[in-house]
Parts: C-alpha cells; sequence; structure tokens
C-alpha cells in the first residue's frame, strides 16, 4: 500500500502562494520599467511634435496640426494629443480616449523667448493583463516549476516500508505495554478480594485459585446473558410508557369539549394562512390589473456607469429621462391606449428609472400600454446607444420589465438576475396577459429555478399594426429630440 508525503496540502498551498508572489513581484517590476521607457520616449515624442509644429503652431494653422497630431497618435501607447496656443485656447484635440486613461506629458512651445503654445500628449496606461500576456512564457515556466516541485515532494517525502513497518511495531509495542498494565492491576484486586488465605511467600493458594476461577467464569455467563436481560427491559419500559400516553390521550380527549376543538383548528388554519398569505397574493392568478409598473434597467455588466464622470453621467442620465418622458406623452396619445395615463414622472438614476400607469376606467388596456412603452424605449435607447458608440461616446443598452405593484420588486430581481441587454420581461396576473395576449408573442423562461421565474415571460414579438404603431411613435419621438437640438 503506497502512502502519501505527510503535509503534502500544506505544502501545496506554500507553492501556490510562492507562485503568486512571484508574479505579482514580476507585474510590478515590468509595470515600472514599461512606465520609465514610455516616459522617455513621451518627452522625445513631445519634444519632436514641437520642433515640427512651431511654425504652424505660430501661425495657428490648424489643419497642419491636425495633420502633424495625426502622424503621432497613429502610435499604439499615445490616446491623445491637446495643442493649444499662448492664450491657452485648444487648436487641436486629437485622439479622444476617456476610457483610457493614462499618464500626461505637458511642454511649453517657444520661439526664442516668446511662447506660442503648449502641447500635451497623454500616454496609456499598461494594464496588468497585458503585462502577464507579454511575460506568458515566465508565468507558465513558473507554474509548471511550482508543480514539479510538488510532485517531486510527493514522491519523496512518503514513508518508506521500513520507516511504516518501525512506525506499527512501535504502536504494537506501546499498547501491548498498556494492556499488560491493565491486566496486572486486575490481577491484584482479584487477590486482595479472594475468600481464601495466601502462602507465607505471598503466592495464593489452591482455594484462592478456585473463587477466582469461579468468579471469572460467573462473570463469564453474566456478560453473555446481560444483551438479553437489558432488551427485555427496554422493550418493558417502552410498552408501559405507550401505555401511559395512550390513556392520557384518551382523558385529555373526552375532557375536550367540540367547540375548544373546533377553536384549535380554525386558529391553526388561520395562523397558516397568514404565514402564506403574502406569496399567494402575489402570485395570485386572478388579481386584477388595476396598474403596471414599467421598469428600466441599464445593462452594465462592467459596472461602467459608476466609474464615468459625473460632467458626463448627467448630461446622459438627462438624455435618458428626456426621452422616457416624451415615449410616455407620444405613447398615450394612441387611441388604442384611451383611458390610460401616467402617475409620475420617470427619473434615471444609476439604478434605472420606473414609470407607473394607471387605467382611469374598466376598458383601459393598462397592461398593454406598459408592455409598448417599455419595448418603445428599448427601440429608441437602441439607436441612441448605437449613435452615440458610432460617435465614440458613452452609452449602455437597456433591458426592461412591465408587471403589477404586487410584483414589481420579484421584477427588479428578474431584472438584476436573469435580464439581457433588449430584453422584455413580463411578469403580469391572467386578465393582464389576455389584454397583450392578440397583440403580442410570449415565450417562457428555459429551466427556471424559482416560481417568479416560472411565471415570468419573455417578449418575443408583435403584430404587424402594433409595431408600426411603435415606430411611428418611436419617430415621433426621435423629430421632438431632433427639434429640441436644432433649437438648442
Amino acid at each position: 500500500m503506497t502512502y502519501l508525503a505527510p503535509r503534502q496540502g500544506l505544502f501545496a498551498i506554500i507553492l501556490l502562494v510562492s507562485f503568486c508572489l512571484q508574479t505579482l513581484l514580476l507585474v510590478i517590476s515590468t509595470d515600472q520599467q514599461l512606465s520609465k521607457s514610455r516616459a522617455l520616449k513621451g518627452e522625445q515624442m513631445v519634444a519632436q511634435l514641437i520642433d515640427e509644429a512651431r511654425l504652424s503652431l505660430e501661425n495657428k494653422d490648424r489643419v497642419s496640426l491636425s495633420v502633424i497630431a495625426n502622424r503621432y497618435t497613429s502610435e499604439q501607447d499615445v490616446t491623445r494629443i491637446l495643442i493649444k496656443d499662448n492664450k491657452d485656447d485648444i487648436l487641436v484635440p486629437v485622439g479622444n480616449a476617456p476610457m483610457q486613461q493614462g499618464d500626461t506629458i505637458r511642454q511649453i512651445a517657444t520661439n526664442g523667448d516668446a511662447v506660442i503654445g503648449s502641447v500635451a500628449l497623454t500616454l496609456k496606461d499598461v494594464s496588468k493583463g497585458e503585462i502577464i500576456a507579454m511575460q506568458w512564457p515566465f508565468v507558465i515556466g513558473t507554474m509548471l516549476l511550482h508543480l514539479l516541485l510538488w510532485l517531486i515532494y510527493g514522491y519523496l517525502a512518503r514513508p518508506t516500508k521500513e520507516q511504516i513497518s518501525a512506525l506499527s511495531r512501535n504502536i504494537q509495542d506501546l499498547y501491548r505495554e498498556q494492556y499488560n498494565q491493565g491486566d496486572q492491576r486486575g490481577y491484584s484486586r482479584d487477590l486482595e478480594r479472594g475468600t481464601g488465605g495466601s502462602l507465607a511467600d505471598g503466592t495464593p493458594s489452591d482455594s484462592q485459585m478456585a473463587g477466582l476461577a469461579a468468579k471469572s467464569e460467573t462473570a463469564g455467563n453474566a456478560a453473555q446473558a446481560r444483551p438479553f436481560n437489558v432488551h427485555n427491559e427496554v422493550n418493558e419500559y417502552l410498552r408501559t410508557q405507550q401505555n401511559q400516553s395512550s390513556s392520557d390521550e384518551t382523558g385529555s380527549l373526552t375532557a375536550t369539549s367540540e367547540g375548544d376543538i373546533e377553536d384549535k383548528v380554525v386558529s391553526t388554519a388561520k395562523r397558516h394562512s397568514s404565514q402564506s398569505g403574502g406569496q399567494t397574493s402575489k402570485l395570485s392568478a386572478t388579481r386584477s390589473v388595476d396598474s403596471v409598473r414599467v421598469q428600466i434597467l441599464f445593462h452594465d455588466e462592467f459596472n461602467m456607469l459608476e466609474r464615468l464622470a459625473p460632467a458626463q453621467r448627467l448630461p446622459y442620465l438627462a438624455l435618458c429621462t428626456q426621452l422616457l418622458n416624451q415615449a410616455v406623452t407620444e405613447l398615450l396619445k394612441q387611441p388604442l391606449l384611451l383611458g390610460v395615463s401616467a402617475t409620475n414622472e420617470a427619473h434615471f438614476e444609476d439604478d434605472g428609472a420606473s414609470v407607473v400607469l394607471k387605467a382611469d376606467n374598466s376598458h383601459a388596456k393598462v397592461a398593454l400600454a406598459g408592455v409598448m412603452l417599455a419595448k418603445l424605449y428599448l427601440m429608441l435607447n437602441k439607436i441612441i446607444h448605437d449613435k452615440h458608440i458610432e460617435l465614440s461616446r458613452f452609452a449602455l443598452p437597456a433591458k426592461a420589465g412591465v408587471s403589477d405593484d404586487a410584483q414589481s420588486e420579484p421584477m427588479t430581481h428578474l431584472l438584476q438576475s436573469i435580464g439581457k441587454k433588449e430584453q422584455l420581461l413580463i411578469l403580469l396576473p391572467a386578465a393582464g396577459l389576455k389584454q397583450i395576449s392578440n397583440h403580442v408573442q410570449v415565450h417562457s423562461i428555459m429551466r427556471p429555478t424559482t416560481v417568479y421565474e416560472r411565471e415570468c415571460a419573455i417578449f418575443d414579438g408583435g403584430n404587424d399594426a402594433m409595431i408600426q404603431r411603435l415606430a411611428d411613435v418611436r419617430n415621433a419621438v426621435l423629430m421632438i429630440e431632433d427639434e429640441d437640438e436644432s433649437a438648442t
């Protein structure tokens, strides 16, 4: 039988810590070297750029400065070049990359003793992942070396057959010594308790030996008979306890009146109904739909919105708020949605926005209005997102959910857990699903893990009339947006 090396798992943890520390030191040292080399390279590039652009900078020739700066932004390490005149006015901003921050090198351009402007060059930071990717042979080699050390330790440090035999002999000797000491103490006690006398030299007499033999035989017979007596006593005790409990139950049932029993049953039923009433009301399929809540969340997998500067985040949230409010205004003008009104004014925060629609009469299709509003904003957001990405600006995709007030909190959890970008989730009772059944198609979630996931539906498309109506409203909202921008 082959045994493992002692504390092989602890040695593996030590090797893992050693590998992590070695990789960390490699990343730190490489980062420092790259930072120094990029700083020297940046200073040389700024000096060369000033020499080439001195005449154009003195004449404030923006075209020539742009051509000269574009040649330098073609470098992989350069993310942005900013050229200003002697009045600190920006002449040429080239390579605007707000998501790639780095070290900025600034230098004043002079012509003799006169200051004619300044140049600021931003170098991209080298990420830790890029450093590890550049040093992948060293990282993989170090990992294989640590693995080889672990295997060598496991092979060389395992106990040999001689060591195992010696250890087993030591254990047997220790056990035999303890066993003999116990037997000697028992034998001495038996000698002291013997009924017969002893000989003059201290050895036990024949009568004492006969008494010890009789005692040992009696003890052996008692040890054999004890399990049966114990089982009989246990069975007898259990039978007695069962008889006592049955007699007590019979007496208590006789003394209890029928009214008391009914009161106990009613109180128990009320207690169970109060415990499960909240979840039953939320999942009730027969609940009426008088209002719906449309929730819109940003699909921000890498938390880019939190890292964005307030000067860029706040205008973007204001644009999303304006689009949503205009979408609500234009959509509720449709004759199909007469009797539906919004009870709040939407406002986008970092965690999204929500709109509550209510039905003013029994004929208003408030559930259909919620689904159409959610789909309309997703269409608008896709256009805005694509346009912003085309212009190298910040934008995020969105996802939406429609539910009634009782299921608004579960819908928020569904959007955060299983919601995908440009996806519309619907969590409505039977009355709401009946309102939208003639206009949209939905499908269920594959392999649901909770009750709400089983009840939730995903928007799969709409009929031609509804899609055309949403396209018209979308175009109307975009025309309003274009008019506002032109007026500004």
